[in-house]
């Protein structure tokens, strides 16, 4: 009697085991199945469009964090070992990426570069270049203006580039990802309509800018930029750069300077007090989210739209 019971004790333990040990299994396929991709992005811009066209299938992150600002952010040696986890890393291409050094680190990494299929505007230019197999440029150090993702048409394209590199890596959702891509394009024509509608009757065509960010936008919807600073808005503003702004704003008829996020307003406001009826506002190159628009969940074509609202002012539009 004593032998049936432990036998029975026994085989019960045993298909306890295995059943626990087959419920480990199918908990570890499962969540093998449902693996998220881990996409790196270089800062905020990429950010947003990888999470759009990610959805519900990634986890995207920002190298630089979202809230900092961009030009001349330094990485740290623990965060390079983060990056090298990615599935997929996401950057500019000609600019904001001196991150990754000369990409030797990350030779092994799927690195998309957004730049590709761009017409780009080189520094201190108007117009633009047509793409090829010949241009030479080197991330960080590059000759071009890396401020792309402020022509909505632009982001459409960089959409479709990272949508197709997340279906080479996830072929099994790739009708999520195409929808997810179609679903932001939409938005983004929406966009693109609205600053047409909006900027089409105006007084003025020029603005003055914080920082040179803003000419593919200029060049997209017939605007003309001028900028108190040059493609980056750090360095030495010297007196004769003042001068020739202040002249140019009377000569035109300008009496908006526009400032930016995480950027001392004092200097904008000293050449705004230098030009009848001058006031200062806010366009933003979109490179950051202070800390509120986190919480609200403001996004890339909420920024856009708070832009179009302080140009029409600045620019007068009717």
């Amino acid at each position: 009697m004593k032998f049936l019971v432990l036998l029975l004790v026994s085989t019960i333990i045993l298909l306890s085991i295995s059943n626990g040990y087959a419920q480990q299994n199918e908990n570890r396929d499962t969540k093998y199945d449902t693996e998220k991709i881990k996409v790196v992005t270089s800062f905020y811009p990429f950010y947003e469009i990888a999470k759009e066209i990610g959805g519900n299938n990634t986890i995207v992150t920002s190298v630089i964090p979202i809230g900092v600002e961009p030009h001349d952010w330094e990485i740290t040696p623990q965060r390079i070992s983060n990056i090298m986890e990615a599935d997929v890393i996401i950057y500019n291409g000609i600019g904001f990426d001196a991150w990754l050094g000369k990409k030797e680190q990350f030779r092994n990494s799927f690195l998309v570069d957004i730049s590709k299929d761009l017409q780009l505007i080189k520094i201190g230019e108007q117009e633009l270049e047509n793409p090829g197999q010949d241009r030479q440029y080197d991330d960080h150090t590059s000759v071009y203006d890396p401020h792309v993702w402020l022509d909505p048409i632009f982001v459409k394209n960089i959409s479709n580039t990272i949508s197709s590199a997340l279906i080479k890596l996830d072929p099994n959702n790739t009708k999520a990802y195409e929808q997810n891509t179609k679903n932001f394009i939409q938005r983004l024509d929406g966009l693109d309509s609205l600053i047409k509608t909006s900027l089409n009757n105006c007084k003025l065509k020029d603005f003055i800018t914080f920082h040179e960010a803003f000419q593919y936008f200029a060049n997209r919807y017939g605007l003309n930029q001028h900028a108190v600073h040059g493609n980056s808005p750090e360095g030495e503003i010297l007196p004769q750069q003042i001068i020739q702004i202040i002249s140019i704003a009377k000569d035109l008829g300008i009496d908006t300077i526009y400032s930016e996020e995480l950027k001392d307003p004092r200097l904008s406001q000293t050449l705004a007090a230098e030009i009848p009826n001058g006031k200062v506002l806010l366009l933003s190159p979109i490179e950051v989210l202070n800390q509120e628009e986190q919480k609200k969940d403001i996004g890339y074509i909420d920024k856009m739209k708070m832009n179009l609202q302080s140009l029409k002012q600045g620019l007068k539009c009717f």
